[in-house]
């Protein structure tokens, strides 16, 4: 039986009501002063993440709490990282995270934008309007600004064959990061993997086969990308080959040690005798072990677990290349590139459940002993790796962050290959689109879409003041062009070039991004506005 928070009396009438416990040790908002309360909370961080927006956007430095520091303006990032204690704050953060999932690009456009909105409902409410009013007027005006977005959408080419549209808008993304010094080189990598890995007939990419490895050391330019898997392992013995050709590969989740019960289990050496033969049995397990694998053909073995120097030693004798200590995200990436089975037991091994590989390589980094295994020309060609370098750990995972954002969006094209213009066209487009369809309706609701337009204008005005420019000159210049010339390639002249028109520039943008950035914002904004009292406990 569920326990009452409370005390359950009944008044004079019969009628049953509960006496709350506690109720000196809780903290209450009601009404509009709660909604209030959470919208002071989310402005507060749309204005924190406001001035990262764009490609003159800022970084932001994150210390924890062991002194670790992160440089980065990826807004999925700096949420994440950043101790945040209010509940709606909170709400933000999962918003721009899945954003992140869903995309992976546009997460701090999708705050700023949540943030406007709620800044335009707290004028709403001081006007009067009920809460819910507000809520289902933006509702409305989210639906009537996505349809606009597939009115002004267009199509957009996606073939091995031709790249060069596909790296422009990858380029788009990494504009604003920490990596646009080589944007075009990334673009171009993140490209290729993408369409390594991509089933075109059935537009889907599987990003398991695509892993992201850093090697701090060298410049950025020399990131790239290898058509095979690279593990930060070497070769379990220094005098191994570090070149092998035609490989193949066991893949083995078995130690190479001798066989121990499962139990618990004590033994007793009495003697010398006893210990010479202890040691012949474990020599001869470890042979019949190494046999094992080369009678099944094997000319390399990659092992999950680690040896000790004495299995080393043997498999050096027995000329049996291995490398231990392969974590398991990794072993499966090798099963699936090299076409091998992952095998539990040496017993099971057999020639049809090895992979093959045409190289496997060591490479060397620097003036460090730092060494990395490159296996290439595998089976399945699908399977790629995008090796990164930079200055620091820093960089290198920046860059990492970047790509990754990047890969996201070549794959959404390739999923919905339909796309809007950048640089605030498209929201001033839709804000113009929405402002027209507020001057049709005679409900109350016309409000609610008069402020969503002025709400969408906040993404174009914070480019603008981003990129040291008059926002409001700015903006006004663009509505009237956009209007007088019917023209939704319009958009904010980041790189101050002269020129506004972002299909010159080749800022392009997936529309599925769009829509999705327009949606969650709706949908969290609603969540927010509907919640009208809370309790706390008053030491928070």
């Amino acid at each position: 039986m569920m326990s009452l928070p409370g005390t359950f009396a009944c008044d004079e009438y019969g009628r049953p009501f509960i006496v709350l416990r506690d109720q000196e040790n809780q903290k209450r908002l009601t009404g509009n002063e709660a909604i209030k309360s959470h919208i002071l909370a989310a402005k507060q961080i749309a204005s924190i993440i406001r001035s990262s927006l764009g490609p003159k956007g800022l970084d932001k430095m994150m210390v924890s709490g062991d002194g670790e520091v992160m440089v980065t303006n990826d807004g999925a990032t700096i949420m994440k990282e950043m101790d945040v204690d209010h509940e709606i704050a909170k709400l933000m953060v999962q918003l721009s995270q899945s954003q992140d999932d869903e995309i992976g690009d546009g997460t701090t456009g999708v705050v700023v934008l949540a943030g406007a909105l709620l800044e335009q409902a707290e004028s709403l409410l001081d006007r009067g309007i009920h809460p819910i009013r507000i809520a289902d007027g933006f509702e409305l005006a989210a639906q009537c600004a996505v349809k606009h977005l597939d009115t002004i959408a267009q199509p957009f080419p996606v073939s091995r064959d031709n790249k060069e549209p596909l790296i422009r808008i990858a380029m788009t993304t990494l504009g604003s990061k920490i990596v646009n010094k080589c944007h075009r080189q990334m673009a171009e990598i993140a490209v290729d993997a993408v369409l390594t890995v991509a089933d075109l007939e059935k537009k889907d990419v599987n990003f398991e086969l695509i892993k992201l490895e850093c090697k701090v050391g060298g410049r950025m330019e020399d990131t790239c990308l290898v058509k095979g898997v690279v593990v930060d392992k070497t070769m379990s013995h220094s005098q191994m080959p570090t070149v092998l050709k035609d490989v193949k590969l066991a893949i083995l989740t078995c130690p190479f040690e001798p066989p121990k019960p499962k139990t618990k289990h004590k033994l007793d050496v009495t003697s010398a005798d006893d210990y010479r033969k202890l040691r012949e049995y474990e020599q001869e397990k470890f042979l019949e072990m190494v046999k094992q694998v080369k009678d099944a053909g094997a000319t390399l073995a990659i092992c999950q677990w680690g040896f000790d120097d004495e299995a080393n030693h043997l498999l050096l004798q027995q000329q049996l290349p291995a490398v231990r200590w392969v974590g398991g995200p990794e072993i499966e990436l090798i099963a699936i590139a090299t076409g091998g089975r992952i095998v539990p037991r040496f017993e099971e091994l057999t020639p049809d459940k090895l992979g093959k590989a045409g190289v496997v390589r060591e490479l060397s980094f620097g003036t460090t002993k730092n060494k990395m295994l490159v296996i290439e020309d595998c089976q399945n060609t699908r399977a790629v790796t995008v090796l990164i370098r930079g200055g620091n750990r820093m960089i290198t995972e920046e860059a990492k962050r970047s790509i990754h954002d990047a890969l996201c969006v070549v794959r959404s094209l390739i999923r919905d290959s339909r796309i809007v213009y950048g640089g605030g066209a498209a929201e001033i487009s839709c804000s113009l689109a929405v402002a027209r369809e507020a001057d049709q309706l005679s409900t109350l609701e016309q409000y609610a879409f008069r402020s969503f337009s002025v709400a969408l204008e906040s993404i174009p005005l914070a480019l603008a003041e981003n990129s040291g420019l008059s926002p409001i000159e700015t903006l006004s210049e663009l509505k009237a062009r956009q209007g007088t010339e019917n023209s939704s390639t319009l958009g904010v002249d980041c790189m101050l070039t002269g020129n506004s028109d972002m299909k010159d520039h080749h800022v392009i943008e997936s529309l599925h991004s769009k829509k999705q950035q327009i949606v969650l914002a709706t949908q969290l904004v609603k969540m927010i506005l509907k919640i009208d009292d809370v309790r706390t406990p008053a030491d928070r």
